[in-house]
C-alpha cells in the first residue's frame, strides 16, 4: 500500500490547530442527523483530532484519536462517529472496516471528510503557477475521493444501508495567503508523504495568489474557497433490517400499481 500522508506532520499539523469553524459546522450537522433518526445510544464512540468539540454535542461519549489502527472492541459501540479524517487515511477502506466491525448489529455509522471539490481553486491556480515557473508539479493538496466512489466504499467495508451525501461550502477571504493562513490554523496544511521537504519559492505563491484573483474574486475582489463535506452513513447489519427482494420474487405486476395497461415489449426479427 502505498503511503499518502505523513502521519507525524499531520499530527504536528492539528496539534498547533486554532480554527475551528468548519469541524464546529461539520459537528453540528452530525447532531441533527442524530437527532433525526431519534433513537438513544447507550455506548457512543468518537472518533477525532478534536475531542473537546464533542463534549456538548454527543455528552459522556469516550473518543480515541485517529490512527491507523483504531484501539476498539468488536461490537462494543451502537454508535460510532469518525469525525472529519478520513481524507487523510492512507487505508480509507480499513478504516471503514475497523469501524463497521467496533459495531455491535445495527449500529450506526457517521463518517465526514473532506470531498474531491474541496479547494479545486487552489489547486488550479497552484499547479499553473507552478507548472510555469519551474516546468513541474509537487503534491500540495491531498487527493479527495469524489462521492460516486465513496459511497461505494461503505458496501465495501460491509456497511448495510450505505448513504453518501455531501454539502458545498463556499468561504470568502481576502486573498489566497489568507486561505493558505486558515488551512495552517485549521491543521490542514500540507502533510502528504511526497510534499516537497523544502519551502516554497515565494514566487510560485505569488503568482498563485495572482491567478486566484484573476479567477475566483467576487466583484468586492474577495476571493472564494470552495470545501465539500461529505457525510458516509452506514449500519452494521443485522438481520432486524429491511432486506432487498430475490429477482423474481415479487407477487404483484408494476403495472397494476401503476394503473396503467402492460405492453408487451416488440423486438425486432430479422
Amino acid at each position: 500500500m502505498q503511503t499518502l500522508t505523513d502521519t507525524l506532520a499531520l499530527s504536528r499539523n492539528r496539534a498547533r490547530a486554532t480554527e475551528m469553524f468548519l469541524r464546529e459546522r461539520v459537528a453540528d450537522d452530525v447532531q441533527e442527523r442524530l437527532e433525526e433518526v431519534n433513537r438513544s445510544f447507550t455506548s457512543p464512540l468518537i472518533v477525532t483530532p478534536t475531542p473537546a468539540l464533542w463534549s456538548q454535542i454527543v455528552p459522556d461519549a469516550p473518543t480515541i484519536p485517529v490512527t491507523e489502527t483504531l484501539p476498539v472492541s468488536e461490537a462494543a459501540h451502537d454508535l460510532l462517529i469518525h469525525d472529519l479524517s478520513l481524507h487523510w487515511a492512507n487505508d480509507l477502506v480499513g478504516q471503514l472496516v475497523q469501524s463497521r466491525r467496533a459495531l455491535a448489529p445495527d449500529g450506526l455509522f457517521i463518517g465526514t471528510l473532506f470531498g474531491g471539490q474541496t479547494l479545486h481553486q487552489l489547486r488550479t491556480c497552484l499547479a499553473e503557477a507552478e507548472s510555469r515557473l519551474t516546468g513541474g508539479l509537487s503534491p500540495r493538496i491531498a487527493p479527495m475521493g469524489e462521492i460516486r466512489d465513496l459511497g461505494g466504499l461503505l458496501q465495501r467495508a460491509g456497511f448495510a444501508l450505505p448513504v453518501a451525501d455531501s454539502d458545498t461550502i463556499n468561504v470568502s477571504y481576502t486573498d489566497a495567503f489568507a486561505l493558505m493562513r486558515d488551512l495552517r490554523a485549521m491543521g490542514e496544511a500540507n502533510a502528504l508523504h511526497a510534499r516537497l521537504r523544502r519551502p516554497t519559492r515565494p514566487r510560485v505563491l505569488l503568482d498563485a495568489a495572482k491567478i486566484y484573483a484573476q479567477h475566483f474574486a467576487d466583484p468586492d475582489g474577495r476571493i472564494t474557497a470552495t470545501f465539500e463535506v461529505v457525510t458516509l452513513t452506514g449500519w452494521a447489519p443485522a438481520a432486524s433490517q429491511p432486506q432487498p427482494l430475490r429477482p423474481g420474487s415479487a407477487t404483484a405486476r408494476l403495472a397494476d400499481a401503476l394503473g396503467t395497461a402492460e405492453t408487451p415489449l416488440k423486438t425486432d426479427q430479422n
